[in-house]
């Protein structure tokens, strides 16, 4: 694929997923979470730019920081999501304000990268971002598919562990920065 189609790639799985997470969502803790993520990673390994061949050691390792970057910031944005289940069993999430920072986070870290490696004269294709991007997302859905396994199957109508009031039945997984309780979106 050439850099723009790749570029557009990006920015539309970026743009989805941002958008799906800030949604409060049913979580489906048996649906296949990996999917997209690995799809993703074929479509950047199969790219022949993934390492600069004239700069072979700079390009490894700003590649080796840019999914250090990806894996920390899946593992941000997973434990900054609210995730609660309801009386009736259902999961559901939606990423935080933290979750915003984490995101604003790794962005500024990966243009730091980016200017790094302009600066080093390594020609950077975009399949290390999208690579990056596939370690982001894989790990964040990693991480809450096995949160909401870990609600859902706690039992299917349990009593409370975090009760809001005496007539709730909702029980929760705290998130970091999480001061807010969501309230389920009219779909």
């Amino acid at each position: 694929m050439s850099g723009l189609v790749d570029a557009l790639l990006i920015v539309a799985v970026v743009a989805l997923v941002v958008v799906r997470q800030f949604r409060t969502r049913r979580t489906d803790a048996d649906r296949r979470w990996w999917v997209v993520p690995v799809i993703l990673a074929v479509v950047a390994l199969r790219e022949p730019g993934l390492v600069d061949s004239h700069h072979r050691t700079e390009s490894i390792t700003l590649l080796a920081a840019e999914l250090f970057i990806g894996l920390a910031m899946g593992a941000g944005w997973a434990w900054t999501t609210h995730v609660w289940a309801e009386a009736d069993g259902v999961v559901w999430s939606r990423s935080t304000k933290a979750s915003v920072a984490v995101w604003i986070t790794g962005i500024g870290l990966r243009v730091g990268l980016f200017a790094l490696g302009a600066a080093l004269g390594v020609h950077q294709d975009t399949s290390a971002l999208l690579l990056a991007l596939s370690a982001t997302l894989l790990l964040r859905a990693g991480i809450l598919h096995w949160r909401a396994k870990s609600l859902h199957l706690a039992s299917p109508h349990p009593e409370p562990r975090y009760p809001e009031s005496t007539s709730s039945a909702r029980r929760q997984a705290t998130a970091y920065g999480d001061g807010v309780r969501s309230r389920k979106e009219r779909v």
